[in-house]
């Protein structure tokens, strides 16, 4: 139906489209009269603007479309009007009332009383969804926006974000049209339209994560709901979406089937991967599962395999390199929350000192505390999974911290963890994101996550048979054991489930994790290889001390630097050592001792007695053993 409220050069436009010429395009209104028609059909109305656009450029006329929106214009200004005073894009999912703005397939803009105009947004814009996080409570908005000729895109913003001048500018990063000279007109139309449709306006519940949902009562999973969507940042949307199903779900079973024949830590990167939902229903800390070897053993296969459990194995999507800061760890461990990250190529940190602190802060759940730079203190990001990493050496070394070691299960790759590498990468990046969704199923299930926490009980209380291992270590294997015995009866179904035997090699002793005991050994290691300085006086050498009677003398400043260069506490060691009696000391913790010339108090440090079972035998001593005489 024609719009009444038109002038008569719009109202008399006849459908003759066939028969425009140039000079209709270029300096009369008869195609722009007979398209504008349809303005209120937004189908018909884009139809219309393709074809004459295709007929204006058959007679040499260029830019049509662009013409048209300065014809729409210029129609404002006649009738003075907003049509209904609503929204009217094309294809728009809303019918939202926008008071004193035009909101058109031109764009966003005020019309002044001299007839001018005033853009907050040269295209189609408007606010289309609110979405209220379910674990902060704040408030973000989902804005709908297109340009050109191409279909309506979305973004998600928080409301701080459009509520000022200067953060708005942020989405010009998203292909909107926002400048430093239109923002403050952007920033109220959005406002506007917002509190005019605010009932009309659609409110859903979202989630900036992945993993269990505290409030719920179902045991609600993210991203396993299909009413609740997802409002977090964009930095984390490919490995957000690289978390789904693909292909055949027999197939990927098959395939883990089999890889689980091949090897223990094939075995335990699988575990690891299902243990990692279990760690917040069963109360249990973040831990590393390690696994190290040389090249071409299938580490990085094996981490595709681990992640083929949730989601997309290739290179980038959601599992990542080393190659990353303690803050980006920390970010990626709260976006995932519950589901495990995985990370390969630890030889890519360069600072394996720095990294040791990381490792501890990881495993204890939490991000650090960080200022905000307008006032107040940035969101702590949280989570409660399992970190599964590879690399060419081990993740803790000699000198690591206690609590870094007690957190880590680590398994060294003796032999190739597979005997068909490059066919289970190929079956797994067509196959994957099932196994993961069915044991979240079965969790879900009456008496999945009670089932999970008995046999975590049974499992615990049979490695604590193992006298010599810390309460660490067995809660990490114990949950290994669980998730693994779980996936076989609910997914594998194959009996090959893991056992206390399989995992005890791989669990640390106490001696193994006391961080004293470790660097003590350093020390002595270090100290014998550089033997030759404890000479006691020299006038062409420089002396650290003197050495005698299995004991390592040393002048405090020597050890003062060795413990400092190599990051132990000279002050704690000292203390264990006395403790332990491998220090001869008088006053203090140093003894007098003839150094150069003269007496200077020293830490005098006693070698341990080896065990006689390491000692070695004498091979003259064997009657058997004969010495073949010279010729």
């Amino acid at each position: 139906m024609r719009d009444s409220t038109l002038p008569d050069k719009v109202a008399g436009a006849e459908p003759e489209i066939e028969s425009y010429s140039l000079a209709d395009f270029q300096s009369g209104t008869e195609p722009y009269d007979y398209v504008y028609q349809f303005h209120d059909d937004g189908f018909r109305l884009q139809q219309e603007l393709d074809a004459m656009e295709k007929i204006a450029k058959a007679v040499g006329y260029r830019g049509f479309k662009k013409t048209y929106q300065e014809y729409v214009k210029s129609i404002s200004i006649l009738t003075n009007i907003a049509p209904d005073g609503c929204t009217q894009f094309t294809g728009q999912e809303l019918n939202l009332q926008c008071g004193r703005w035009r909101a058109d397939n031109t764009g966003v803009y005020l019309q002044k009383d001299n007839g001018s105009t005033e853009y907050a947004c040269t295209h189609p814009i408007a606010p289309v969804e609110r979405l209220v996080n379910v674990d902060t409570g704040i408030v973000k908005t989902k804005l709908a926006f297109r340009r050109g000729s191409g279909g309506w895109r979305y973004v998600v913003r928080d409301r701080k974000t459009l509520a000022s001048n200067t953060a708005i500018l942020d989405l010009a990063d998203d292909d909107i049209a926002v400048t430093s000279e239109n923002s403050r007109l952007l920033v109220r139309y959005l406002h506007d339209v917002d509190s005019l449709n605010y009932d009309d306006i659609p409110t859903r519940m979202s989630v900036s994560r992945m993993g269990w949902i505290d409030q719920s009562a179902d045991l609600a999973f993210s991203p396993y709901i299909e009413d609740l969507v997802f409002d977090g940042e964009s930095n984390f949307k490919r490995i957000y979406e690289s978390i789904k199903t693909h292909g055949e779900y027999e197939s990927w079973i098959f395939t883990a089937r089999a890889a689980r024949l091949m090897s223990l830590p094939a075995r335990v990167m699988l575990a690891a991967s299902f243990a990692s939902v279990l760690i917040k229903p069963v109360g249990v800390l973040p831990f590393f599962t390690h696994v190290w070897g040389g090249t071409e053993a299938g580490k990085t296969v094996g981490l595709m395999l681990a992640t083929s459990v949730w989601a997309c194995p290739d290179k980038g999507n959601y599992w990542q390199t080393f190659d990353s800061t303690e803050v980006g760890l920390e970010r990626t461990a709260g976006f995932l929350n519950s589901l495990p990250v995985c990370l390969d190529e630890l030889q890519t940190q360069a600072d394996r000192k720095s990294f040791d602190k990381t490792l501890y802060k990881l495993t204890e759940g939490a991000g650090r505390t960080r200022g905000s730079r307008t006032g107040g203190i940035q969101h702590t990001e949280y989570w409660s999974c399992v970190f599964i990493t590879t690399g060419e050496m081990p993740i803790t070394g000699a000198l690591s911290g206690g609590g870094a070691v007690n957190r880590v299960i680590e398994v060294e790759c003796k032999d190739k963890l597979f005997t068909n590498p490059r066919e289970i990468a190929q079956k797994v990046q067509l196959n994957y994101g099932f196994a993961g969704m069915d044991f979240i199923a079965g969790l879900q299930k009456s008496g999945g996550v009670e089932a999970a926490k008995g046999l975590y009980q049974k499992y615990y209380s049979k490695l604590a048979e193992l006298k010599d291992i810390t309460d660490k270590q067995i809660g990490a294997a114990a949950l290994l054991l669980t998730a693994d015995f779980l996936a076989t009866q609910w997914i594998f179904e194959d009996g090959q489930e893991l056992t206390v035997e399989d995992i005890k090699p791989l669990l640390k002793t106490k001696k193994e994790v006391s961080t004293q005991d470790r660097a003590y050994e350093f020390l002595m290691d270090y100290f014998t290889q550089n033997k030759n300085k404890f000479c006691g006086e020299s006038d062409d050498r420089e002396v650290w001390g003197k050495y005698e009677d299995g004991t390592f003398k040393v002048l405090p400043s020597v050890f003062d630097r060795a413990c400092a260069d190599n990051g132990i506490s000279g002050k704690a060691l000292k203390s264990w050592m006395r403790d332990n009696d491998l220090l001869d000391i008088g006053k203090g913790f140093t003894k007098s001792v003839w150094i150069n010339g003269m007496t200077k108090a020293c830490i005098c440090i006693r070698q341990k007695e080896l065990p006689e079972d390491m000692l070695g035998e004498n091979p003259l001593d064997d009657e058997e053993i004969h010495l073949i005489p010279n010729d």
